[in-house]
C-alpha cells in the first residue's frame, strides 16, 4: 500500500434527514436509501483497497431525536443487520462495531455478535459501524479500564504513555484515522474518534449522504493523496 493512500477512512454520514425533506418526503426515508448507500460504498472501498472503513451510524448524542425516528432507525438497523451477512460474504468484508452497545436491546446486541462472529475470517477490509458512539465517551470509559488497571497492579504509572492508552480504546486493534469524510455541507467533527483522528486528513462534501457516491470516495482519496502529510515534522 503507497504511503499516500489512506488504510483507515472514516466518514460522518450526514444529511439523511435533511435530504429527504428537501424532497418533501419523511426524514425516515432519507435513512432507508442512506443505508443503501452504505452497501454501494463498501464494495467500492473494499474494491479500490482500503483496510479500514469506518462509518458514524448513531451516536450518544442521536438519542435526543424525536423518539418515532429513534425507534426507525432502531428497526432499520436490525433489517440490515440481517441483510448483510451476504454483502460481506462476497466481498470478503470483516464486520465490526464500535461504541456502548448496552444501550439497545438484546434482539440487536444478538446480531451484532452473531454477524462479528460469522465475519471474522475476512481480510479483504474491516468495515465498523460506530453505534451509540461518542470520542468522549470513549476517552473516559478508556481512562476508567486504566485506572482499574493501575489499581489492581497490573499497570505502573510510570509505564503509561499515549501507545498503552491506546490499547484501552474500541479502536485497540486498527490504525488510525488517515482520512475523515463528512457530508452534508457541516465541517466538525461532532464527538467523531476523537483520539483517532488526530492527524488526520478532512474532506467535506456538500452533498448530502443518500446523494455520495463511488466517485465521491475517489475524489477524496484524490485529494488526500495531494495533500502533504508531516505530522508535525518538515
Amino acid at each position: 500500500m503507497a504511503e499516500n493512500f489512506p488504510k483507515h477512512v472514516a466518514i460522518i454520514m450526514d444529511g439523511n434527514g435533511r435530504w429527504a425533506t428537501s424532497l418533501g418526503k419523511k426524514r425516515t426515508y432519507g435513512h432507508y436509501v442512506g443505508s443503501l448507500v452504505v452497501d454501494k460504498i463498501t464494495k467500492a472501498a473494499a474494491n479500490i483497497g482500503i483496510k479500514y472503513l469506518t462509518l458514524y451510524t448513531f451516536s450518544t448524542e442521536n438519542w435526543k431525536r424525536p423518539k418515532s425516528e429513534v425507534r426507525y432507525l432502531m428497526a432499520l438497523l436490525k433489517t440490515q443487520l440481517r441483510k448483510k451477512e451476504v454483502l460481506f460474504r462476497e466481498n470478503d468484508v470483516q464486520f465490526r462495531v464500535i461504541g456502548d452497545l448496552s444501550a439497545f436491546d438484546d434482539r440487536i446486541v444478538t446480531m451484532i455478535k452473531d454477524l462479528i462472529g460469522k465475519t471474522e475470517n475476512n481480510k479483504r477490509m474491516r468495515l465498523t459501524l460506530a453505534l451509540n458512539y461518542g470520542g468522549k465517551h470513549e476517552i473516559v470509559q478508556a481512562a476508567k479500564r486504566l485506572c482499574e488497571d493501575v489499581k489492581k497492579g497490573n499497570v505502573d504509572v510510570c509505564d503509561i504513555d499515549e501507545g498503552l492508552f491506546e490499547n484501552y480504546l474500541y479502536t485497540f486493534d486498527m490504525p488510525d484515522v488517515d482520512l475523515l469524510i463528512r457530508t452534508g455541507g457541516e465541517k466538525r467533527i461532532s464527538n467523531f474518534l476523537l483520539w483517532q483522528s488526530s492527524y488526520a486528513e478532512f474532506v467535506f462534501f456538500d452533498k448530502y449522504w443518500p446523494e455520495f457516491t463511488e466517485e465521491d470516495l475517489l475524489r477524496a482519496i484524490d485529494e488526500f493523496k495531494r495533500r502533504k502529510r508531516r505530522f508535525g515534522g518538515l
